[in-house]
Formats: structure tokens, sequence, C-alpha cells
């Protein structure tokens, strides 16, 4: 503890969460409005500083920094967003979907500048890296992504990669340690391997295994997976799974649907404005369900459990939550 301290345990559970990771930014250090966007103190910062005139510029646009410029676009005078990938939202939609949402926020007057990067900055002015663009700005939003706080553990001797790595009880490395959230390296289903998944259902899946455990039970967490569910302005994403092997495609308009089935069983989905009981595809791609066993023909048009044989529908409406 800070205080010097010493607290006695019988099982300890960490969980630190993540910190905003800041990539090394020639002349960032000179900026004086620059602000993060992960913490309650970080929002209540950045709004003291906006005002109807100034040009905000965020750098990031992944889920952080697009939440950010929701909030702020229509209080501003003006927003741009500079990302080193192609698309928007990179870690979540393909081209197709992202182009869909990128139109959206132009409409509400966002520009985007993506494939580059910040070189330099000087006082309230940047020089892009591969445009050589110089962009004047007043305020500064660095949204590039998080890194797991894993020093606690790593300093007592415990196994850390990206997070503190745990099996599927939430154990991590060290005796009656245990971790769960932003922080820990857990296993994913849809890829078969431990990697973080700093996503807020995840940590309450991690959570509530580690509490049982703690407390003398039996619980692990076997069907972990990238969920996301997100909304900006009018629209709405929800993804999970993977996106690898056959593509069922749909687009029509903003209506946005994409099915992904490998090794016959759906293993993840881009759904845009359209998600009408999309908990069914999600929990098709949690169970690993082999779509012979489903009328996957009716689940690609309308997701609903009549595509399940009747054993199978009375035992999922049976079920206690």
């Amino acid at each position: 503890m800070q205080s010097g301290e010493e607290v006695p345990y019988d099982k300890l559970l960490v969980a630190t969460g993540s910190r905003p990771f800041v990539p090394p930014m020639d002349g960032l250090d000179g900026v004086k409005n620059k602000f993060s966007f992960m913490t309650w103190d970080d929002m209540d910062a950045l709004e003291k500083a906006l005002s109807p005139k100034k040009k905000v510029l965020v750098i990031g646009a992944g889920l952080i920094g697009l939440k950010c410029v929701e909030g702020i676009s229509e209080r501003v005078g003006s927003v741009t967003v500079v990302d080193l990938a192609d698309r928007i939202l990179p870690s979540i939609l393909d081209g197709e979907g992202a182009a869909i949402i990128q139109r959206q926020l132009e409409a509400k007057g966002i520009k985007f500048i993506l494939n580059d990067c910040a070189a330099k900055f000087e006082g309230k002015e940047v020089t892009l890296k591969n445009s050589g663009q110089e962009i004047s700005f007043d305020i500064l939003v660095v949204a590039v992504g998080v890194r797991a706080n894993t020093e606690l553990v790593k300093e007592a001797g415990g196994q850390v990669n990206r997070g503190i790595v745990v099996d599927t009880h939430m154990r991590t490395s060290l005796a009656d340690v245990y971790s769960a959230g932003d922080c820990a390296e857990g296993y994913d289903s849809s890829t078969g391997t431990n990697r973080v998944l700093a996503l807020l259902p995840n940590a309450y899946f991690q959570g509530r295994v580690a509490g049982i455990n703690m407390a003398g039970g039996e619980a692990e967490q076997t069907d972990a997976i990238p969920m996301n569910a997100i909304g900006f302005f009018s629209s709405h994403i929800l993804t999970a799974g993977v996106y690898e092997g056959e593509c069922m495609g749909h687009i029509e308009g903003d209506i946005y649907k994409k099915l992904f089935v490998k090794d016959n069983k759906l293993v993840g989905f881009i759904l845009i404005n359209d998600f009408l009981r999309a908990g069914i595809y999600t929990q098709l791609v949690r169970d690993k369900v082999d779509l012979s066993d489903v009328d996957f023909g009716l689940l690609k048009s309308a997701p609903q459990l009549l595509a399940y044989p009747k054993a199978v529908r009375k035992a999922k409406l049976a079920k206690k939550v």
C-alpha cells in the first residue's frame, strides 16, 4: 500500500484495470491543453476546456476516441480525428462496416484523416508523418488505446504478458492470487489462446468466476469471446467473435449484417443497425453450436428460437436465470 501498511490475506484479487496508452510523439510534452478519455476526472477536465469556437484534434479513431468525439462534437467549433489505420474502429469493423459509420459521423461535421499519424507537435499545431499536413488545434485528446496495469503482480514474481496471465478459474501463477478485468489475460475461446479482452462484459464474467472460487466454490470461464455493443449518434453496432471462414453478408443502406462461418459453426458477426434478438447469434458463437443442429437458413435472415429443435427451445425457455 502507498502508506506502507501491511495487510494480511487468505485470497487476493488483483483488479487494477488499465491506463491510457500514449505513444511517443515528438513535442507532445509541450502541448498545454491535452487530455485522455478514460476516467471521470479525464472527462471533467476536458469538459472545462470545451467552448463553441475551439478546434479539437483527436488522436485515435477507435472505441474510446469516437465516444469522445460523439460527446463533444456539438459543443466545439470543429473536430478532426487522426488514425494510423486505414479505417475507423479497426478493432471491431471491416472496411465496409467502417465506411457506413464514418459517413454518418462525417455528416455530423467530423473530419477524418486516416493512414497517418502525428510526427511532431509545436504549440497548437501538429505535423503529420505520412502526408506532411499541418493541423492547428486548441484542444488535443489522445485516445490511442489502453495498457493493462500489471506491475503489482509482475513485481511479486507472477507471470505477465500483455496482461496478468490467469487460468480459466482466474488464478494467477501466484498462490491464492486471482485477477480479473482489463488487467487480466485470460482464455479467449474464439481463438483458443490467452489474451486481454478489455471489455465490460468480460470483466463482469471474470469477476464473478474469481469471486466464486475465492469464496470456496468452483467456477470456470471457458466461453469468453470478444463482444462489443456501442452506439454513435443514431447508429448502433454489435460485434462478437472472430471474422474468419465463409462470410455471409447483407448490406442495404445503413443496415449491415455479416456472419462468419467456419467448420460449420458461427464464429463471429458484425451487425450495424440490425440487432433484433442478436443475443441468439452471440450464444451460437459462445456455445460453438454445430449449424447442422439448427435451421441456419432461418437464423441468417431472422434470429429466433424457432430455428432450434423443439427440445432445445423447451430447455432454453425453462432455463433459470
